[in-house]
């Protein structure tokens, strides 16, 4: 297919967002690249959002496959997919939805051993879309030495939270969360502590997942095109949805 018809294509899925952006924002984030460490319920729809965004590079990472508990949120669970490794059915559905989006697909679980590997030195913002502490540590540590923009999201039950951090902000994770590895080195007592803070596997309810991947992708968005304000550390967006007034942004 000639080059005029593929740039055509990419053009049209994104037009009815290019009255938000200018052409140089949009060929901005179309040049650059995001790195989405999980491919559940948060992770699915900020990596669907960020694809239909037009986006011009993705790396998603999950070493976990699809079961029947992932169906009542992520976005690309199906009952067709089960006991399909998640990162490798995203990167084809992702296809059908965007396929002018280069995507690249991870089966394997971040760790301090392999995070500069599986993290390529030409991302320009990692999406945080993990399930527990310690593997966050890792990643905001690698984020913060390495000068990549992460933007941090979580849920528990009907809450969400989100932020991001990067050069400017005057807190880092483990810092805005007063975790107990903070200022340490990441021994294995210290993962200990860490692991304390977590009480099992958490409860989750459909939207609140999603509603938080779709802030997260909006505002890796706003970070590259260079539109709008930053939610930045020290500042935390967060909700609970049983309470519609508890929608703010804080200050930690």
């Amino acid at each position: 297919m000639p080059e005029r018809f593929i740039e055509m294509g990419y053009w049209e899925i994104i037009s009815r967002q290019m009255s938000i952006v200018t052409k140089s924002q949009q060929e901005r984030f179309k040049d650059s690249k995001i790195t989405v460490i999980g491919c559940g319920g948060i992770g699915g729809s900020a990596i669907e959002m960020v694809t239909r965004m037009g986006i011009g590079k993705l790396t998603v990472l999950d070493k976990d496959y699809f079961d029947f508990s992932n169906l009542n949120r992520q976005v690309f669970s199906s009952t067709d997919v089960l006991r399909e490794d998640k990162a490798q059915v995203v990167k084809d559905k992702l296809r059908l939805i965007n396929p002018y989006v280069e995507v690249e697909a991870k089966i394997e679980e971040l760790n301090e051993n392999n995070i500069n590997e599986l993290i390529s030195d030409d991302t320009d913002i990692i999406i945080d879309a993990l399930d527990n502490l310690v593997t966050r540590v890792i990643l905001s540590r690698f984020s913060e030495e390495n000068n990549i923009p992460l933007v941090h999201g979580a849920i528990n039950g009907t809450l969400g939270q989100m932020t991001v951090f990067d050069k400017k902000s005057t807190k880092n994770y483990e810092e805005l969360f007063s975790l107990p590895s903070k200022g340490k080195d990441l021994t294995d007592e210290v993962k200990k502590e860490i692991k304390k803070l977590s009480y099992g596997v958490p409860p989750v309810i459909g939207p609140v997942p999603n509603i938080i991947g779709n802030l997260q992708a909006f505002e890796a968005f706003k970070y590259i095109t260079g539109i709008g304000t930053i939610t930045r550390a020290p500042k935390l967006l967060n909700y609970d949805l049983l309470d519609l007034n508890s929608i703010n942004i804080v200050e930690l």
